[in-house]
């Protein structure tokens, strides 16, 4: 009687002692890990968020997205939470293109990105200043430009296409048509589907260079190692996301 008694005390205690530690880890703010994504953004995990990890969020996104698995986003939640301030860790310059929304590629969900979006993924100083303002002040860790494939701003580049404000914008997109080597064939317009994917590619490059090249801050910033900068290409037939 009295050894289980005394087992029973002991139960009781470890019970007591394992409670206490679970209670303690929780009210540490935990590190995101690499391929773990947060239920929601908060200021601590974005404090402690590298530009490395917020990389592998959007890698392991973009793998349940291909994979037809997404997460199963307490969107509710993530409303109540943000609905005070918001703690994005990346922002994406994207396409238009109905194929390519950041959250659904990236498998995103609320405060987790800024998204900005404009046909052929250009930036402009309004674009520019949206993402000084996502790094700078909001803490972003991560600028990402996004092309795809099959792209329509570029085929209209590629052809020299004039229609009312897209002309300016397509002349944007004109350096990566120019910088581009012929793709399988001496065709470089719409037609030659290799040609219009390798300009859609050149120009994410451009792009990148252009963030740098035109923004003194995000420049000052990606050299302190404060926001990298990174290119990606969405292949539209399958969903999957190369990253540069």
């Amino acid at each position: 009687m009295q050894f289980s008694h005394g087992f029973a005390c002991l139960r009781r205690t470890g019970a007591i002692v394992l409670a206490l530690g679970l209670a303690a880890c929780a009210q540490q703010p935990v590190a995101p890990q690499a391929s773990t994504h947060p239920p929601v953004m908060t200021q601590a995990l974005q404090k402690q968020m590298t530009a490395e990890q917020a990389l592998q969020l959007l890698k392991d996104g973009n793998a349940r997205f291909t994979a037809g698995k997404p997460l199963n986003h307490d969107l509710a939640m993530q409303i109540k939470t943000t609905g005070n301030g918001q703690y994005p860790f990346a922002s994406i310059v994207s396409c238009i293109d109905s194929r390519s929304s950041p959250s659904q590629v990236f498998d995103l969900g609320i405060g987790d990105a800024f998204e900005m979006r404009v046909a052929g993924n250009v930036v402009n100083p309004d674009i520019l200043g949206s993402l000084e303002y996502g790094a700078k002040v909001a803490g972003a860790k991560l600028i990402v430009i996004l092309g795809h494939t099959s792209c329509g701003a570029v085929k209209g580049a590629c052809d020299h296409v004039e229609l009312g404000n897209l002309t300016g914008l397509l002349a944007k997109i004109e350096p990566a048509v120019k910088a581009t080597p012929n793709v399988g064939s001496p065709d470089r317009s719409s037609h030659n589907y290799p040609f219009v994917n390798a300009v859609a590619e050149k120009n994410v490059h451009l792009t990148v260079q252009d963030v740098l090249d035109q923004s003194p801050v995000l420049r000052e910033m990606a050299a302190k190692n404060e926001v990298r900068i990174v290119g990606a290409m969405l292949d539209v037939k399958t969903g999957h996301v190369k990253f540069y």
